[in-house]
């Protein structure tokens, strides 16, 4: 059987200055981003500075500037970062599932979320972009939920046969969309995200979505 083709990764960000082609720099890369996830659980956004996370990195303050010009530009890789992992956890999933259908596709793809949630440090702050409120005049520059909503659509056309027309992307963003809404209301609700809205949120997508992946 031929291997399943994954979707490409989504590059560099636009705001990383100078992509790592060596493996030292890309691991001086790795290590500030997770100063940087990490001091994003600490402190928040507002008192985030690249000279804490160049201390936490271990690396000289000109590092950071050289991939980056600001905070903002930092943290906007550390969210395009958490969306490879994101697919590449769905994508992972989904390989090792044996039967495949609409209703375990959605599981997978919310139960990844919730894990990132739960496990991946500055990811409660900053998931697949930075918060518009932090956005310079308060207009962000990427839409992260049709960012994600477009790698989904990827994955599931890969692995339910599924034409990714428009139809489908919207299905998708919707379900992305309203999905994010309710999980944040779930860890508001709960540090460990609350079960009864997170089971609520799994019955909507399910009723939402399933009919149009299962066609």
């Amino acid at each position: 059987m031929d291997p399943v083709p994954q979707p490409r990764p989504s590059g560099p960000p636009p705001a990383l200055r100078r992509t790592p082609v060596q493996q030292r720099s890309a691991e001086r890369l790795a290590r500030i981003l997770d100063a940087c996830a990490g001091l994003l659980d600490e402190t928040g956004y507002e008192q985030l500075s690249t000279r804490a996370v160049a201390v936490r990195a271990g690396v000289p303050i000109g590092s950071v500037y050289r991939f980056f010009g600001n905070k903002r530009a930092m943290v906007a890789a550390l969210a395009h970062r958490n969306l490879d992992r994101y697919a590449e956890l769905i994508a992972a999933r989904f390989e090792r599932t044996p039967v495949l259908d609409a209703h375990s596709a959605i599981d997978g793809v919310l139960d990844e979320f919730i894990a990132m949630k739960r496990s991946v440090p500055g990811f409660a702050l900053v998931d697949f972009g930075v918060p518009a409120a932090e956005e310079p005049g308060g207009a962000a520059a990427e839409d992260p939920n049709g960012l994600v909503a477009e790698r989904i659509c990827g994955l599931l056309a890969i692995h339910l046969g599924r034409v990714s027309d428009e139809t489908l992307r919207r299905k998708v963003l919707v379900g992305v969309e309203t999905a994010d809404t309710l999980v944040r209301l779930a860890f508001r609700a709960d540090p460990d995200g609350d079960a009864a809205l997170i089971h609520e949120t799994r019955q909507l997508l399910h009723a939402y979505l399933a009919p149009s992946l299962s066609s």
